[in-house]
């Protein structure tokens, strides 16, 4: 009987069994993943799975990892980073880097080569992990968010470069000369300029199948993966230049669209493998060199994100949700850490304390990205000192006001305009220094502070208002503004803002006087429209042109929409 199609029932099945088990549990499903590879690998043993098949499954995973990695990393999105997350994540990882370094080679007596994989692994924070958790808890367009997103951005592109660097040391360990490095390099230069100038005109007559899309898309992968294997480099860096060079292409959130089923399976099989990899019999000798290099990402890193937070003028809320999302080690470090085992950098021992090392940060942080609010909400005191003071000094605005608006986004934009044309009296509340610098910059009256600080509230003058508008997405951030009003102002409108039913039901629950639901009211404001039998052209033109004028607005005042995938 062939054992390969019998391991992979019995590592989905499994995978099954535990993640439903886990997920019962309202645990991350990301650990159930891990732990069903742990339990299952001695079976697989016993029963003569093959290793190598096995072994296939994970770089067919890594490979669609990679392409997807790639695919996000447009050159034009290093302009929509932020300069704030640029410091932020260059600081961080710089110092991360020599930290970890400095531990390893002085505390754990590791040798030079050794030490810079591990400052390598422990520097970046897994882009997967991050964006999975934060997905599923719908805060992908937090501030906290928006800072992790651009730093995660700086940490791939950075990762891009190690790899490359690699890669051409892989190819002169196997043999090679410096002038395959060079040719290499050129091929790179040749694929980038050709997917520029060549491939959007091909890319436009494919795009007229989707299927032809798709299939194009899944050959161009594995094409350039084996290219690069084939030439002395290894197929990681092929992988990635494939999402690279597709990434400027019209069609790059289609193509990333079309290929998430497979891009969830193979996730799925990618945190299996990595359980599967782990050798148990290593573990007495790998588990305190595991320890440290853990406590680093999930302790040093997180505060050194949080001073540069800190520096920014970022409240100690912000800082912490940052430092809470990046204190994982990335599936980089174990991509670094293969490549560097492939030739002969570092032994058999330092690529098992790395996968250790992935497994621990994976594990808690997962926890600790869940649950961020609920810890802060228990120990907001020690953070404290990563608060500027500059924030409290600003909680006093000598302006009257009878309105106040939290959170000037997109919704906010057209709210304040409504408050404007009624003559209230106004201030907003926002919690992103850069947003309280243009409304200055406007004259529009604007208060830095977080709402889902008590304290903050209770300074605010809520007793004499009349309206209080919330466009924050978050529902225990409103429940928390409902409760703190209502304690000393029963007769104000609160106007809240939810993500899906359910949350719109709750804040309605907790004494919400409307709860505004984006998706549907959009829905709603077409169907008026459709209603109005504006049929033609001539009859949506006024409506184009105010649409028109409000979008130019908003990128004026707020900027664009950020160009990063949502899930």
């Amino acid at each position: 009987m062939d054992t390969t199609f019998l391991g992979l029932a019995v590592i989905l099945f499994a995978a099954f069994i535990v993640s439903y088990i886990v997920k019962t549990l309202n645990q991350p499903l990301i650990i159930g993943y891990i732990i069903s590879g742990i339990i299952i690998s001695p079976f697989l043993v016993n029963i003569g799975a093959s290793t190598s098949t096995i072994g296939i499954f994970s770089e067919l995973g890594i490979s669609f990892l990679l392409f997807i990695v790639g695919l996000r990393l447009n050159p034009k999105v290093i302009k929509e980073i932020g300069g704030a997350s640029l410091l932020i994540g260059l600081g961080q990882m710089i110092i991360t880097f020599g930290a970890t370094y400095a531990v390893s080679n002085s505390l754990l007596h590791a040798d030079v080569i050794t030490s810079i994989y591990y400052g390598i692994a422990v520097a970046f924070s897994s882009t997967i992990i991050a964006m999975k958790l934060l997905s599923d808890k719908k805060e992908i367009d937090s501030l906290a968010s928006k800072i992790s997103i651009g730093i995660l951005i700086l940490q791939d592109l950075a990762a891009a470069v190690v790899l490359i660097f690699i890669s051409s040391m892989s190819g002169i360990g196997d043999g090679g000369t410096w002038e395959s490095v060079v040719g290499g390099g050129l091929l790179i230069f040749l694929l980038l300029g050709g997917g520029y100038f060549a491939l959007p005109g091909i890319m436009k007559r494919i795009a007229k199948s989707q299927e032809l899309l798709f299939l194009f898309s899944i050959g161009w992968c594995f094409v350039l993966a084996a290219l690069f294997s084939y030439i002395g480099f290894s197929m990681e860096i092929g992988s990635l230049l494939a999402g690279i060079i597709l990434s400027t292409s019209p069609y790059a959130t289609e193509i990333s669209s079309k290929i998430r089923p497979l891009r969830d399976f193979f996730l799925i099989i990618f945190f299996i493998i990595l359980g599967l990899s782990l050798h148990v019999s290593e573990i007495q000798t790998i588990l305190f060199p595991a320890i440290i290099l853990s406590g680093l990402s999930l302790i040093f890193k997180p505060f050194i994100l949080m001073l540069f937070g800190r520096f920014f003028n970022y409240t100690k809320r912000t800082n912490f949700l940052v430092g809470s999302t990046l204190s994982q080690i990335s599936e980089f470090s174990l991509i670094v850490g293969s490549l560097g085992l492939s030739i002969g950098q570092i032994t058999g021992t330092t690529f098992d304390t790395i996968i250790l090392t992935l497994l621990i940060t994976i594990f808690l942080s997962s926890y600790l990205i869940t649950y961020s609010g609920d810890i802060y909400n228990k120990f907001s005191w020690l953070f404290s000192v990563f608060e500027s003071k500059k924030i409290k000094k600003s909680a006093h605005l000598k302006r009257e006001y009878n309105t106040i608006l939290f959170g000037y986004n997109r919704i906010g934009f057209s709210i304040l305009n409504a408050l404007k044309r009624m003559k209230r009296k106004y201030i907003v509340v926002d919690f992103n220094p850069d947003t309280i610098a243009k409304l200055n910059k406007f004259g529009i009256p604007a208060l830095y502070g977080d709402v889902y600080d008590k304290d903050f509230l209770d300074d605010l003058k809520l007793d004499g208002l009349s309206l209080v508008i919330s466009t924050i997405p978050e529902v225990e951030t409103n429940e928390l503004l409902i409760e703190t009003v209502r304690e000393v102002n029963k007769d104000a409108i609160i106007i809240l803002r939810a993500h899906t039913v359910e949350d719109a039901m709750k804040l309605y629950d907790r004494g919400a006087n409307y709860v505004l639901t984006p998706h549907f009211l959009g829905g709603e404001f077409v169907a008026r429209m459709i209603k109005q039998e504006k049929v033609g052209d001539h009859d949506y033109g006024e409506e184009r042109k105010k649409h028109i004028k409000m979008l130019k607005e908003i990128v004026e005042q707020i900027g664009d929409h950020p160009m990063i995938e949502k899930n």
